[in-house]
């Protein structure tokens, strides 16, 4: 396998065949994980309207290799001024644990900078902690205490208030706006 330096990082429009592997696959891994916790993955998936993942408003980012993805992240506008929402974060099961995530959200954070952003906010669920990790160790400012953990089982999940079944994060951008000093 190529080391991620190697693969090809495109943005593309959300619906491009070359997403629809990533987008079943992640489909499957949040109902394995969460159930119907936040309306089940169709529904999440289906949330935004896909024009929010593509310029001016965002993007949507696939790491290919022999033209097939297998990694994949986007970003779309958030209501806070000056600031992107990462989704969709997602490395294919027999590609993981190679650093793909963490070449996808540098790739979306320099795209997002390069269009003005300067903050980025996510979420991740406390059945994700592989996910909790990579924000952290991105240098990405948790909205929570991490030294409380969360439950795990969906039951003690569905008692807790909505806001409170995700971990928040945020991260200050620098400035990648062309000829900006870096």
């Amino acid at each position: 396998m190529p080391p991620p330096s190697l693969l090809q990082a495109v943005v593309v429009h959300p619906d491009d065949e070359r997403a629809a592997p990533l987008f079943a696959a992640l489909t499957v891994e949040y109902d394995a994980r969460y159930g119907d916790l936040f309306g089940g993955a169709a529904q999440e998936l289906t949330r935004y309207p896909t024009h929010l993942f593509t310029a001016p408003h965002g993007a949507f980012v696939l790491l290919l290799e022999d033209d097939a993805a297998v990694a994949g992240g986007a970003f779309m506008p958030h209501p806070n001024e000056d600031t992107v929402e990462v989704k969709r974060m997602w490395t294919a099961a027999g590609h993981r644990r190679r650093g793909l995530a963490r070449r996808v959200l540098t790739e979306l954070e320099v795209l997002a900078a390069a269009r003005g952003a300067r903050r980025v906010f996510l979420t991740t669920g406390p059945r994700q902690p592989e996910a909790r990790d990579l924000y952290l160790a991105a240098d990405y400012t948790p909205l929570f205490d991490p030294a409380v953990p969360r439950p795990t089982d969906l039951e003690s999940l569905r008692a807790l208030p909505v806001a409170e079944r995700v971990y928040g994060f945020t991260k200050h951008l620098p400035d990648h706006t062309p000829g900006a000093p870096r």
